[in-house]
């Protein structure tokens, strides 16, 4: 059975995980790693209905929305992640209630343990990520509330804005990539800030 926990999980940038010795970019930009927070995905079957049956009014498909504190991330018609940085209590109580119902109620994706999240932020995030990213995300082409399923940096990703910059969920296995990647195109960007967008066409090694 799914349990809220993250006492038995090891994230890549943590003491002990695979990233921990690698600095992340901070300055006009900035990346944090937000892996430890609080998310859960539930995708499959009456997943909509379920939810929908505990009282959540879900977004369109690719929009964000917001419940008891979580945002809501509609990702598919039957595939839902929620985010909740600030909100532990209210996700927790979800996972619980989830847990214990019974019928067709979809199943957990596991997004809590498959993905890192990231959040790219600072005054030239904007800048930053039309490098990273070939879709158009600005603000007047990509509002808060929307969501891209997409490629940044060359990984596969879901992007999200939050406040002024980014939070970018993808395959935890490429967190020391993608750390490494954005700070590259930073330093490219610093030293040729004139040039076209800047966008690496190699993916990660395997």
């Amino acid at each position: 059975m799914m349990q809220f926990s993250s006492a038995q999980r090891l994230f890549p940038f943590a003491p002990g995980g695979a990233a921990a010795d690698l600095p992340l970019p901070s300055g006009r930009i900035a990346l944090n790693d937000l892996t430890a927070k609080p998310r859960f995905g539930i995708k499959g079957p009456s997943t909509a209905n379920w939810l929908a049956s505990q009282g959540l009014d879900l977004p369109a498909i690719n929009h964000v929305g917001m419940h008891d504190g979580m945002r809501v991330l509609r990702l598919g018609s039957d595939d839902v992640l929620f985010l909740a940085e600030d909100a532990a209590s209210a996700l927790g109580r979800l996972v619980d209630t989830w847990n214990k119902a019974d019928g067709v109620r979809g199943y957990s994706s596991w997004r809590e343990e498959g993905w890192a999240w990231m959040r790219l932020s600072g005054p030239d995030a904007g800048a930053l990520m039309a490098r990273l990213c070939a879709m158009d995300l600005r603000p007047e082409h990509f509002g808060p509330d929307r969501i891209a399923q997409t490629r940044a940096a060359s990984i596969e990703a879901v992007v999200a804005r939050s406040g002024d910059g980014f939070d970018i969920l993808f395959d935890i296995s490429l967190a020391a990539f993608f750390a490494r990647a954005v700070g590259i195109a930073e330093t490219i960007r610093q030293t040729m800030p004139e040039t076209e967008d800047v966008r690496s066409s190699a993916g990660p090694s395997r």
